[in-house]
């Protein structure tokens, strides 16, 4: 049981403060909720430059990192396209310089051309080695525009193009970051041995004369029931043949996500998986293959990705797949198979909570998404999955008119 104490302050940060007694460590945990589905469509990657942007300084203090370091402190920070997360771990006797930290860059950063082109130029260098210089890499840059065509789940993080970054100007800069990176926007947690009634007068000292933002309603466009495949090929140097597929399915708060995640592990978690088993052991159609979920907020994907071996051509590969995932749509999987990934699911969750920083993450997670609370019911959820909901979802998802697949194919 994972127990805590919930604050709002009068400018509307939400505050939530976890005691921990076995650790000397506090995490300090900063959730924005903004991610690059709030980007403008002509202007993406600026919820990942900003990532990059908070870390370049204030009026009051010119090096965030340097100042943390000499407190003990370690951090950083990372964005979804849901949300963008910032975290610190401080010993527990430094944790006013964190805050401080926190609220000072929060409440005003020191924008300016020259810091503006520094991270640029960082957030450039970084698309193209994740995107242009590994192979496969770029296939997001396809991928999602092929599965969304309205919803803005159809770019990644850091943005579209290189383009809308390069191109961006500091009015631009500043205007998202008084829009979102504001206190009614974020929830605040705390998780350390630290005594919660100094705890919140601390965050108060520092946070409470930040002003409150007018944040925008978020009324995204929703994306329409895909009623047809949808089929490209991209060719490229790569050292194999690849597949790449999309299904779309429900999103983060659904009373089906926890089920969806399982068929996921069916197919790929573990050596004796039903991927690993069928398609790469026993039948030798790929050298390896996964199968996964996004995790969004918004309606997602279950996405299934694999290595051909020499010799298989895309469509072998491809009915292969369909054949295993017909085991899933008829049940005929062996109900000790879905306890297994059942138990493997929570003991991984069990594992990341027994961890302070992840305490901090994911209660401001939940705090955001159901309320921190929901935190304590993760085993209920995936042990009150059933096979009978696995196999319905299965049939619901996984057909043809639903999925968005890419040939990758190698060229010399």
């Amino acid at each position: 049981m994972i127990n805590f104490k919930r604050y709002v302050l009068n400018n509307g940060l939400k505050v939530l403060l976890h005691k921990n007694p076995t650790t000397n460590i506090t995490a300090v945990n900063l959730l924005y909720d903004v991610g690059a589905r709030d980007e403008n469509p002509n202007r993406t990657g600026f919820a990942h430059l900003f990532e990059h942007l908070m870390f370049g300084g204030t009026k009051n203090i010119k090096d965030f990192d340097f100042v943390l370091q000499k407190a003990g402190g370690e951090n950083n920070a990372f964005t979804t396209n849901d949300i963008t997360n910032y975290y610190i771990t401080i010993p527990q006797e430094n944790l006013e310089v964190a805050l401080f930290l926190e609220a000072d860059r929060m409440n005003e950063l020191a924008f300016s051309h020259k810091r503006l082109n520094v991270q640029r130029n960082v957030v450039i260098e970084e698309f193209k080695q994740r995107y242009f210089n590994k192979p496969y890499a770029d296939v997001s840059l396809f991928l999602r525009p092929l599965a969304y065509k309205l919803h803005p789940y159809q770019w990644s993080t850091i943005g579209k193009e290189i383009s809308h970054i390069a191109e961006a100007k500091l009015s631009e800069v500043k205007e998202f970051f008084y829009k979102y990176y504001a206190p009614n926007n974020a929830i605040l947690v705390v998780s350390g041995n630290n005594n919660p009634d100094k705890c919140i007068k601390q965050i108060e000292k520092y946070f409470s004369n930040i002003p409150a933002r007018k944040v925008p309603k978020r009324d995204l466009p929703q994306e329409p029931v895909q009623t047809q495949k949808r089929h490209l090929l991209l060719e490229r140097k790569v050292p194999s043949d690849a597949i790449f597929m999309a299904y779309h399915m429900c999103g983060r708060r659904d009373k089906e996500y926890h089920a969806t995640d399982l068929i996921s592990d069916l197919l790929s978690n573990g050596k004796s998986s039903l991927f690993e088993r069928m398609l790469v052991k026993e039948k030798k159609i790929f050298s390896e293959i996964d199968a996964y979920i996004q995790g969004s907020l918004d309606p997602g994907l279950l996405l299934i990705n694999g290595n051909l071996l020499p010799g298989i051509d895309f469509e072998t590969a491809e009915s292969e797949i369909k054949n295993v995932l017909n085991i899933i749509k008829t049940g005929n999987f062996d109900e000790r198979e879905l306890q297994k990934v059942k138990n493997k699911s929570y003991s991984n969750t069990l594992f990341q909570l027994s961890k302070n920083l992840n305490i901090a993450t994911e209660l401001a997670f939940y705090e955001l998404v159901f309320g921190a609370e929901k935190i304590n019911e993760i085993e209920q959820d995936i042990m009150n999955v059933s096979k009978n909901q696995i196999i319905q979802i299965a049939n619901n998802i996984l057909n043809d008119n639903n999925l968005s697949v890419i040939y990758y194919k190698s060229i010399k």
